[in-house]
């Protein structure tokens, strides 16, 4: 095993998780950042990034040192061939679920593939996909394996070290994070732990083994998930009663242990998604989760409250609903970030659209290409002043419509459906 200054890194998957880390990694060591897809290593050549996550002027800097040195620095590839000179992988590929909510192990599958037929003696794999635990060693650790020829805490070593990347917090970013590492065994579990804090600030939190690092990562945003959930259900008792479920909240808000937890829709690649992993492994076990797919069962409701609501609503002021006009303001999981995935915001346009509703979506963030391609949904894109909606929902909280005019909506006798809790309340007809 080469000491921590010999390490040369790819980084397997260049997205939201893997292109920062590649980035911090390439100011100090040789990484080749890998990517199947040609388009997005062309993009990354030219110096942009789509997601908004990279830190441009850094990944510059990395790819600068690369040439001018050729012994570290960042370079990015589709070619497998160039990984032949590597000796640490990180894996940073998606994870997703199935139609049916099983994992979808896939991608990372792929990528354990794509490594094992480079893989030499001595070499360590870190996944910082989330995964379920046992997974590294149940499911990653044989098809490296098989495509190496090479065995196990022998020949090869891994670790795990799950990402915790938030899309669009510039806060909470990779350097400043406290990381969970782990690795198969304690000499590797010292390497990955020291790997990590060469290049953070905040340190690392040591788990015991790859299992509880993987547990950890599924638990943090099922708790969450779970959390939002209770909140989820409580706005739908507060509908039924006929109080504002903010005002609950802001009320209960006064006692000094409780935690402010807001309604809304939940989307995106890891609070709608890891409770899915967990409820996977408990399934397997032999227990049926109840807590983690309640939680994930109301959660996934609220679309349809919302749509329902809005209808109701739109009754209520005397408007026709087949071929009504509806103006969706936000598209992506979350505010100030294009990040489109497992948004819930088309299954209030799909729920509306089965009532005869003529649905407009507009987002200033949001991929049209990506929204067409994964949900067959046209964004518009600008908003006629001159069109008449029936009904205005504010679906997330881009910087861009703090400054929405949805009085002159108002006035027009329109329905405004909060929510995210940011509309003028004299404005609004309903929110979540």
């Amino acid at each position: 095993m080469s000491k921590l200054q010999d390490r040369v890194i790819a980084v397997v998957g260049l997205g939201y998780v893997g292109l920062p880390l590649a980035i911090e990694f390439g100011k100090k060591y040789r990484v080749v950042g890998f990517d199947n897809y040609q388009a997005r290593v062309d993009e990354l050549k030219s110096g942009k990034d789509h997601t908004l996550e990279a830190d441009l002027e850094g990944m510059a800097q990395a790819t600068e040192l690369f040439k001018s040195t050729g012994r570290v620095g960042l370079s990015f590839t589709s070619d497998p061939t160039e990984l032949e000179q590597v000796n640490t992988y990180i894996v940073t590929v998606p994870t997703p679920i199935d139609k049916f909510n099983n994992p979808d192990l896939t991608p990372i599958l792929s990528a354990s593939a794509t490594i094992g037929k480079t893989l030499h003696k001595g070499d360590l794999v870190i996944y910082e996909s989330t995964v379920y635990p046992g997974c590294t060693e149940e499911d990653c650790v044989p098809v490296l394996e098989r495509n190496s020829g090479l065995t196990f805490n022998k020949d090869f070593f891994c670790g795990y070290s799950p990402e915790r990347i938030n899309p669009g917090d510039k806060e909470n970013t990779l350097l400043k994070i406290k990381k969970i590492t782990s690795g198969s065994t304690p000499e590797i579990a010292d390497l990955v732990d020291a790997l990590y804090n060469s290049i953070l600030l905040n340190g690392t939190h040591r788990a015991p083994n790859m299992k509880v690092a993987e547990a950890a990562k599924a638990v943090e945003n099922s708790q969450r998930d779970v959390n939002i959930s209770f909140m989820n259900e409580l706005a739908l008792i507060c509908d039924r009663v006929g109080i504002d479920t903010n005002d609950v909240i802001e009320a209960a808000g006064t006692k000094w242990n409780f935690l402010k937890y807001r309604p809304g829709l939940v989307g995106g690649h890891c609070i709608s998604v890891d409770p899915y992993y967990l409820a996977h492994k408990a399934k397997s076990l032999g227990y049926e989760p109840q807590v983690i797919l309640s939680g994930r069962r109301v959660n996934n409701s609220i679309a349809k409250f919302i749509a329902d609501k809005v209808l109701k609503l739109m009754i209520q002021k005397d408007h026709k609903i087949r071929n009504a006009k509806v103006l969706i303001l936000g598209v992506t999981f979350k505010e100030n970030c294009p990040d489109c995935r497992n948004t819930k915001v088309v299954d209030i346009a799909r729920e509306l659209e089965e009532f005869g509703c003529k649905v407009d979506i507009y987002d200033p963030w949001a991929s049209k290409e990506v929204v067409k391609r994964e949900y067959g949904k046209e964004l518009i894109d600008v908003i006629n002043p001159d069109e008449e909606y029936n009904a205005v929902i504010a679906c997330v909280a881009h910087n861009e419509f703090k400054s929405f005019d949805f009085k002159r909506y108002h006035e027009r006798n329109a329905v405004i459906f909060d929510v995210k809790n940011f509309v003028n309340r004299e404005l609004v007809d309903g929110r979540l």
